[in-house]
Order: C-alpha cells, then structure tokens, then sequence
C-alpha cells in the first residue's frame, strides 16, 4: 500500500465522516446504542471538524515524497487508527455500546495496517 493511496483512503474517509459526525451525529450515536443527548452531539460535531481537517490534510500531502513528517503522519494515524479500534472494541466489551461498534473498528485495523505498510514501504 502505499502512502499516496492511504492518503486518498483517508481524504475520502475524513470527509465522509466529518460530514456524518457534524449532520448526521444522532444516527451515529442511535447505530453504537448511545443515547442522544447533548453531550454526546457537541462532541460529534466537534470530531467532524477534526475528520474534516483530517481529509484536508491528506488531500494536501497525497504527493508528499519520503520523509521524517510523512512517517511520522504514517506511523501516527496507524497508532491512532489501531487506537480507536481498541477502544471500540472495549466498550463494547464492557456493554456501553452495541455491536455497530464492531464495523468501524475492523475498518479503523485496516486503516491501521494501511498506514504501517505505507511506512514501511
């Protein structure tokens, strides 16, 4: 894999979710089985201007040559990506959220392993 298409991966995912997380947040938080409440939509529409800003940061560096930056960026999102998968899956372990938590964590391993062999490459 490499970094060009992980970039393109991710600008595509980023603006799909920061969309989803900013419009859409009470959908989100209904599949996961969170109740809907205030709370939890501030910081939905707060993670869709981080996912945004994610899309936009690998749409702008989709040609960006090897380099320490492009591997900390490759090793940071696989980390971060591998991150959220975990956490996905304790909470579901522990019955806070329901098993629509099982699809996004699976992708979010890929995208980890995406980034890794990026690195690598």
């Amino acid at each position: 894999m490499t970094f060009k298409v992980m970039a393109y991966v991710m600008s595509i995912g980023g603006f799909i979710l920061g969309l989803r997380f900013l419009f859409a947040g009470a959908s989100l938080l209904k599949q996961w089985g969170i109740e809907v409440t205030d709370g939890p939509l501030v910081v939905c529409r707060r993670l869709g201007a981080i996912y945004l800003g994610i899309a936009v940061l690998f749409f702008l560096g989709r040609s960006a040559g090897p380099s320490e930056l492009r591997s900390a960026v490759c090793l940071g999102m696989g980390g971060a990506s591998a991150l959220l998968a975990g956490v996905g899956l304790f909470e579901l372990s522990a019955r806070r959220v329901s098993s629509g938590i099982v699809v996004p964590a699976v992708v979010e391993v890929v995208i980890a392993v995406g980034f890794v062999w990026a690195w690598c490459a």
